[in-house]
């Protein structure tokens, strides 16, 4: 199972994105492969965001869009929804202190926690240095910025 991140969710459905294509192409040869995908609050709540923030995109989604693309995502069979943990929560707190890492890393740190207490080791982002310094983390080439 392949973990996603806001960065795949916001490039897979905004058109504009500079890797839109790329990751629309890397999810369906995933898919057609047997793979099934991991999202998280996190990852849900990030994606909302940003998607409907009119200084990042010429082009954005409107709240009720971006809700129901969120829920399609959420929905689908071949999506698992992953319930934050108190043993995630655990997992950040301890991190959150090893790696030494400021306030704008907590919302990664806590998407790694999660993935890391459900076993997930493959992660989609178009940012793989959020999550390098866990070492647990292998990445999708076809997920990263050029």
């Amino acid at each position: 199972m392949i973990g996603l991140d806001a960065t795949t969710l916001i490039a897979f459905e905004i058109k504009e994105h500079p890797i839109h294509s790329q990751v629309r192409k890397g999810i369906r040869e995933e898919l057609a492969m047997g793979e099934r995908f991991a999202l998280c609050d996190q990852t849900g709540w990030e994606f909302l965001h940003i998607v409907t923030d009119a200084r990042r995109f010429d082009t954005p989604l409107d709240m009720e869009e971006a809700l129901v693309r969120l829920n399609r995502w959420s929905s689908a069979a071949e999506v698992v929804y992953l319930p934050s943990t108190l043993e995630a929560r655990e997992w950040v707190l301890r991190w959150m202190k090893e790696f030494a890492l400021g306030r704008k890393r907590i919302l990664d740190t806590a998407l790694a926690a999660t993935f890391h207490v459900h076993g997930i080791r493959r992660v989609a982002t178009a940012n793989p240095a959020d999550f390098s310094c866990f070492e647990i983390f292998e990445f999708e080439p076809w997920a990263r910025l050029p």
